[in-house]
């Protein structure tokens, strides 16, 4: 019986609807434009590999998408998911899938890195989004009042790679330069980025940079 054909839900722009950028090449990057043959054309270009979510390989990736920092339904699963390796960084880009009819529909698209050693539990998001499943977990300040408008870091327990997190200057950057769409987490040695959106390659290159750099901070403490 053939898969279900893959729906893309309605535009979006940017998690918070409205907030328009000036630059043109960020207005394409945080536009979703239902490019599942385009990422995976992207993917395949790259020498990546391409699945569909139901391999074996595929089934530890139900955990980035039980852990993920939304509302996820039981019925969500991987879908298009898309593995290769991006400068330093290997790296698996998926679709959180759910079926709607005959259609699978993609409604987050996540994008993850494997970390080596245990990595600090924290959640990375944007201030002004209502948050869930944080019980327990304290805020690290970084020394940014601008960056601490917008951004809250929230972790398991203080400790030096937090902190060098809350404090690298690339990071802080690169997050103040989006349009706070992005959420990142850390879950069973991966770190992680979602969106409400379904990949693409203008959206797996906006991850890898943000995911590089988030690597590079805390990378001296694994």
């Amino acid at each position: 019986q053939p898969a279900p054909a893959q729906a893309p839900p309605a535009e979006r722009r940017g998690l918070f609807g409205g907030r328009r950028r000036q630059d043109p090449e960020m207005e394409r990057a945080f536009t979703y434009r239902g490019d599942v043959v385009g990422a995976q054309s992207w993917a395949l270009e790259r020498g990546w590999t391409i699945s569909d979510g139901t391999t074996p390989e595929d089934a530890a990736l139900q955990e980035l998408v039980s852990s993920a920092p939304v509302r996820m339904s039981k019925d969500h699963r991987p879908g298009s998911v898309l593995r290769g390796r991006a400068g330093n960084l290997e790296l698996v880009a998926l679709d959180a899938v759910y079926a709607s009819g005959r259609y699978l529909v993609p409604e987050y698209a996540i994008t993850a890195v494997p970390l080596l050693g245990a990595p600090p539990a924290l959640r990375l998001s944007p201030a002004r989004l209502w948050k869930h499943g944080i019980g327990g977990m304290v805020q690290i300040p970084s020394d940014d009042p601008d960056f601490d408008r917008r951004w809250q870091l929230l972790a398991a327990e203080d400790g030096p790679q937090v902190r060098r997190l809350a404090a690298d200057a690339e990071v802080r950057r690169l997050l103040l330069g989006t349009d706070d769409g992005d959420e990142f987490w850390t879950t069973g040695g991966w770190l992680a980025a979602i969106r409400p959106d379904g990949h693409r390659p203008e959206l797996i290159e906006h991850h890898t940079r943000l995911l590089t750099a988030l690597v590079g901070a805390l990378a001296a403490g694994f």
